[in-house]
């Protein structure tokens, strides 16, 4: 009768190699000045795209400025008002109104 032996693999033929990280920041990582505006509500340091969204959010729900009938909707103080150019927008076109006020 044939004697059964145990088989080993070679362990570094089984691991697959990881992929190359790259150093650079993708576009929502990426420092970006904010504008005069902007920087009275988030600060005049070089911020992240989603660091800047993360602040107002904190500057809308620190002041009430959600519509309370309407979670969607921020209703604009004077510091917005520089920003959006209106009295109200929806948490939808917030983000294109920063992205003006970012470089």
């Amino acid at each position: 009768m044939a004697k059964l032996t145990k088989t080993t693999k070679d362990p570094s033929a089984t691991k697959s190699e990881a992929p190359s990280v790259s150093t650079k920041p993708n576009a929502l990582q990426q420092p970006l000045q904010p504008s005069a505006e902007l920087a009275a509500i988030v600060g005049s340091g070089k911020l992240a795209r989603g660091e800047v969204v993360k602040q107002v959010w904190a500057y809308i729900k620190a002041n009430k400025l959600q519509n309370p009938k309407d979670g969607r909707e921020i209703v604009a103080d004077d510091k917005l008002l520089k920003i959006f150019g209106k009295k109200t927008v929806t948490m939808f076109e917030m983000n294109k109104h920063l992205a003006a006020h970012l470089s």
